[in-house]
Formats: C-alpha cells, structure tokens, sequence
C-alpha cells in the first residue's frame, strides 16, 4: 500500500530501521509492536528520532510497554492503589498507603514520567521528607511503598529497574519497647476489680489479643465449658463508614487461644453485669452478641477505649504505655516464663515464629541463663 503523500524517500541509516523525513521537516521513525502493529515516533533531527527508536527498541527487548511513556507517577500511583492494593490488603493498610501516596510522595514527584524516575530522585525526596519534619520511621514507610509500587510497575513491563533499589531510605532506630512488670500488671488488674472492662483488660493481659479483636469478639466465640476462645474478626473504625467488622489481620491471626482461669472468672463476672445492662435496656438493646459493647449493646469504638484505658492508668498511678502495649506485655512475660517461642507466636496470630522473635528479642538475653542453668542442673557437679 503506497504511503501517504506527506513524506518523501525513505533515508536509512546503517541498522536505523524505518527513519524518513516528512515534507514539513520533521523525522519519522517506526517501530512494530508485539501486537503487529506499529507506533510512530517523532523529532525534529534524524539523530534525534534515531535515538527516540533505539529507545523504544530497548524497551520492547526489556518487555515494556511504550505506553508508559507518557504515565506519570501520580498517574501510576492512582492506577496501582486501585487495581493492585486496594483488592489484596486490609482497609486500614490501604488507607496508610493511600494517605502516603497523596500527602508525600504525589506532591513532590507526582508529575515526573515514571520511565524517567531516577534513583536521585528518590533519594531527593527522601531528604525532602526529612527536612519537612518527618520522622525517620515515617520516610521510610515511604520508601517501602514506593518500592511495592515500583515493583508491581516492574511486574507490569512499564518500567526496565526499579529505582529504589539504587535509593537509601534513613535508617529508622528501633524504639525502645514500653511494657509492664508482672508486678505492675497484676498491679493493674487487681486496680480495676470492679472497673466494667476489668474482663477487656484480663484478656488483652492474658491473651495477647489486639484491641480489634478484642472488641470484635462475640460471645459464640467463646467456650467458657472448655476453656478456649476463637479470633474470627476484628472491630475497626473505617473513614466513610464508621466502625466495621472485618477478617483479621493475617491467616495465622485466625485462632484458638486456650483461657487462663483468671480470664475465665472475669468473663463469667462480666457476662453477669452485661445481662443486668441488658435487661434494664428492655428493647432498646441492640443484640450483636458482643462480648464488649456498650450499655445498649452497641461496638465500642476502638479510640474512646484506648482514651478510656489512659484514663484508668493514670488513676491507678502506673507507668503509661498504649493499649497495644498490653499485648507486648503479654508477650514478654510469657517468654521470660519460659514459655515455648512456638507457642507464643501462635498464641499472638504472628504470621511467622521470625517475627515474634525479631519483636521480643529483647527477652532473648535474659533467659540464657536459663539456658546456662538448665546445663548445670544435668552435668554441674
């Protein structure tokens, strides 16, 4: 088929492929696709659409798409939060890296072209970050989140590398865990006797459990005959549409915990005080079965119950930590008890026994002279 009137002789260069000048001035270059059809690229010299097709043919030998071009990071952004996260994470982990797309990175680098994001680039935004007041720990979720993302670009042929890979994020030093003494916490307990989440606090004491799931247990979750409880769900509070149940955190979050008998007395005491609640409602009680609720037997938010727990504590005149500390206190004392790793980590819904390790590595020191003893009692003289 013959070609349009508007270009003139084909001018090749030596391995150029299709290069031909049009009559307005402009070079042309053509390069096929692995559809079969072909794109054309432009520029105002032959040099420079040679190199616009050398370009193009890289790329194409790379397995990327050419129509990523012209994307931008923010358009890239928007695409994978959608197409990628949004069906794969929990609400509230979108919602982190929603928030961070859009407050950090969108902003300062959003108008780049994604082929074209550098590891100096991220490494400015990086020091950006810094110097706009963030914290270390905060720049480098950034810099974990940029890097999914670009990875995921990396999966879909849209870029050749991932730049954050030529990037360093600031190094984040680990925060001193904040928990309680066995004293302290027995200390507590023994403090809010008659307080009417006395039962919420022996559980997350006894249990490990995260707030959510604490708050999203239901009274057929338990089996106060045997002794056990089961984690099903979680209760948390979601932007647009308030407080909802959801899956728990991880597969290994769903699990069967066996109940002390202090967490059992308690439960049996505030399964007493919850049906006095609810008959002096009538029918005004909303039945959901919860095992914490309110006097209406409606969820309780999970941040009035953390307020509510910085309230108690200070009148109880202890050491302040936050309501998840409770779980890390849990943790810790188990461990320093002697209490099998494995165990543990299971006890807590860890996805793996390597992160319940790298969490309370700070137990490990202590009980080697466990161990040191332990030899002692079988060969010590």
């Amino acid at each position: 088929m013959p070609r349009e009137s508007t270009s003139t002789t084909r001018r090749r260069g030596h391995h150029e492929g299709s290069i031909f000048q049009r009559k307005d001035g402009r070079w042309v270059a053509e390069v096929k696709l692995p559809s079969g059809k072909r794109r054309t690229l432009y520029g105002k010299t032959r040099v420079e659409v040679r190199d616009k097709l050398k370009d193009a043919q890289r790329k194409l030998y790379d397995g990327m798409s050419l129509d990523s071009d012209q994307q931008t990071v923010a358009h890239f952004l928007d695409r994978w939060l959608s197409a990628s996260v949004r069906p794969s994470v929990k609400y509230k982990t979108y919602t982190g890296y929603e928030s961070l797309c859009r407050t950090a990175i969108v902003p300062r680098i959003g108008a780049k072209k994604l082929t074209k994001l550098s590891p100096l680039d991220l490494q400015g935004l990086y020091s950006e970050l810094s110097t706009s007041g963030l914290s270390p720990r905060t720049v480098h979720h950034v810099h974990r989140v940029l890097h999914r993302a670009l990875g995921q670009a990396l999966r879909w042929h849209l870029i050749a590398r991932n730049p954050c890979d030529g990037a360093q994020a600031p190094r984040v030093a680990r925060a001193e865990m904040k928990v309680w003494t066995p004293q302290q916490a027995d200390a507590f307990l023994a403090s809010t006797q008659e307080h009417q989440m006395h039962a919420l606090y022996v559980l997350a004491l006894t249990t490990g459990m995260r707030q959510g799931e604490l708050l999203g247990l239901k009274w057929r979750d338990l089996d106060l005959g045997t002794g056990t409880l089961s984690v099903s769900r979680a209760l948390q509070w979601q932007r647009g549409i308030g407080l909802a149940f959801t899956e728990p955190k991880t597969a290994r979050s769903r699990r069967r915990i066996h109940l002390s008998r202090t967490a059992l007395t308690a439960l049996r005491a505030h399964r007493d005080r919850q049906t006095f609640h609810r008959q002096a409602a009538g029918e005004t009680w909303t039945d959901q079965d919860l095992v914490f609720c309110d006097i209406a037997g409606e969820p309780l938010s999970p941040t009035n119950e953390t307020k509510r727990f910085q309230r108690v504590i200070s009148k109880v005149g202890l050491p302040a930590i936050r309501f998840h500390d409770l779980r890390h206190t849990c943790a810790t004392i188990l461990l320093s008890r002697g209490v099998h790793v494995k165990l543990v980590s299971e006890m807590l819904g860890h996805s793996s026994i390597v992160l319940t390790l790298d969490t309370y590595s700070h137990v490990i020191p202590a009980m080697h002279g466990d161990a040191a003893a332990a030899m002692d009692a079988v060969f010590g003289t």
